[in-house]
């Protein structure tokens, strides 16, 4: 018979009063100033911005869409695979930025414990919020589009989509 003990045997880390350890004597940290400098070079693309330019793109397909086909139907399948992808995105941004988890969770991440957590927590609930209004509008799409073309649907839905690496690409391209 094994005896446990509550005792057990951990190994011990040296701990440093140094805030650095030894391999970043080169690092600098940043001033204020020069973190303000890095800020307004490198904005934050906002999710809005975003969510705009989808919609923008979403538009613009359908309109296209309807113009090279001459019908109706399809213009609005692509506009409705494209709005499957906004609203959605619309309802992330909202609740990531100031709904129920997402705005808790912005407010306790600033230096309390639990904040990443709680900001995991919010994004998680969110996202799973966008995926299950994105599958309820597809599923909806056969009797919300009359004589619905699920080619343009998907056209609508996966340019849409595309827009953010799209975005974030020529953001990328624009930086020195």
């Amino acid at each position: 018979m094994v005896k446990m003990t509550n005792s057990a045997v951990l190994p011990t880390a040296k701990v440093s009063a140094q805030p650095f350890e030894a391999g970043d004597e080169d690092f600098k940290p940043l001033t204020r100033e020069e973190a303000q400098k890095l800020r307004e070079a490198s904005p934050s693309l906002s999710p809005w911005r975003v969510v705009a330019w989808q919609l923008m793109v979403g538009l613009v397909l359908a309109g296209a869409a309807w113009a090279l086909t001459g019908r109706s139907n399809v213009a609005w399948s692509a506009l409705y695979g494209a709005l499957a992808v906004v609203i959605p995105a619309a309802l992330f941004a909202r609740g990531m930025g100031r709904g129920l988890l997402g705005g808790l969770a912005g407010r306790m991440a600033g230096g309390h414990p639990g904040g990443a957590v709680a900001g995991f927590a919010g994004f998680v609930f969110w996202e799973a919020v966008k995926i299950l209004v994105t599958v309820a509008m597809l599923f909806a799409a056969p009797k919300v589009v009359v004589s619905l073309s699920w080619l343009a649907l998907v056209a609508g839905f996966v340019v849409t989509m595309k827009v953010v690496w799209v975005l974030l690409l020529f953001r990328l391209k624009a930086k020195p």
